[in-house]
């Protein structure tokens, strides 16, 4: 089987991520011991560096770490899913968040398999951001708190999906724009 050239560029993008991730996370482990020091203010409240060791997925389902190993056989296949999706692929944005979304679940995949947790660092949940006063009762002046802390793999998997909700929108407004040409 050929492979096209354009599956190559989902194949780079996905290579760049897991090296910047993987990097990322060694220098968080061994150059700035980050895990012994557990917290290190970059530029607090807005941004710090937060040791977390994430044993499950999003909000803490699963947290306890007994999904370690489903986890890790659902990314890889979500990866081998969308590498032959890039295959079939003909379109550069699509290329372009192929390779990010499969690249990210990798990253993670490494972690999980090496270590039994995925490494996350980045920390923004120091913002707080109010809800305007006029607002009806329990909604006035809340208070929310991003409570986020992730890594390079996980910013590449939410790029990525916005890129695929993009491409998606953009598809099918061709599809309706040549198809409205044809009628007229």
């Amino acid at each position: 089987m050929k492979i096209p050239r354009i599956a190559y560029a989902a194949y780079g993008f996905a290579l760049v991520v897991i090296v910047i991730d993987q990097l990322t996370k060694a220098w968080m482990m061994g150059g700035l011991d980050l895990r012994e020091l557990g917290h290190i203010p970059v530029w607090p409240p807005l941004f710090n560096l937060t040791w977390v060791e994430n044993r499950g997925v999003s909000f803490g389902l699963f947290g306890d770490g007994s999904a370690r190993w489903m986890l890790t056989a659902f990314q890889v296949a979500v990866a081998g899913i969308l590498g032959w999706w890039a295959l079939r692929a003909d379109r550069r944005l699509l290329i372009s968040a192929i390779g990010l979304v499969m690249g990210g679940a990798l990253g993670n995949v490494i972690d999980r398999i090496r270590f039994g947790y995925v490494v996350d660092f980045l920390d923004i949940s120091g913002p707080h951001f109010y809800l305007p006063g006029f607002l009806p009762g329990f909604l006035a002046n809340l208070k929310i708190n991003f409570p986020w802390i992730f890594n390079v793999a996980d910013s590449a998997i939410c790029v990525g999906v916005i890129l695929l909700i993009l491409d998606s929108v953009r598809a099918e407004q061709e599809a309706k724009v040549g198809l409205a040409a044809e009628k007229s």
